[in-house]
């Protein structure tokens, strides 16, 4: 057989021409830094020519997962992390530290004695293709996540 027949598939390095956009940046775990996360984000977003296609749901997402970093954290700082790839963008929000708990995705009969609050992860599950998070531990905080797909130029 021949390397690179289907007994023997070659491998791959990186795809050519494979872009990865990265943009980051950490603020005060305080309620002022959720519009500063939002405007950081419509920038980058503006910048890099995907406003149109996901910039006012990004927005959302963003200062929704930095709420709940500021809210349900005692973190002193929170980090947020943009990711475009492959017509995906990835919002990342780490925070320092949390509870025993992770975010929990709460449904319309949770939501209905709650008043304002507590609808931010059902806001984001709504919007976004895919979330999720992951714990470090209790005292290095957690990554929440969130993907959107956009169809942006490059």
């Amino acid at each position: 057989m021949v390397p690179g027949s289907t007994l023997f598939p070659q491998v791959m390095g990186p795809i050519q021409g494979a872009r990865v956009r990265r943009f980051g940046f950490a603020l005060p775990a305080c309620p002022e830094s959720v519009a500063r996360a939002r405007h950081l984000t419509t920038d980058r977003l503006a910048y890099w020519g995907l406003f149109a296609d996901v910039g006012d749901t990004a927005a959302l997402v963003v200062s929704e997962l930095v709420t709940n970093a500021v809210i349900h954290t005692g973190s002193e700082r929170v980090r947020c992390e943009l990711s475009d790839r492959d017509g995906r963008l990835r919002i990342s929000v780490q925070d320092e530290g949390v509870g025993a708990d992770g975010p929990t995705l709460r449904r319309k009969a949770d939501t209905e004695t709650s008043g304002e609050h507590g609808r931010g992860l059902f806001l984001v599950d709504a919007m976004c293709d895919t979330w999720g998070s992951h714990e470090y531990d209790a005292e290095s905080g957690r990554t929440v996540w969130a993907e959107l797909t956009h169809s942006g130029t490059r």
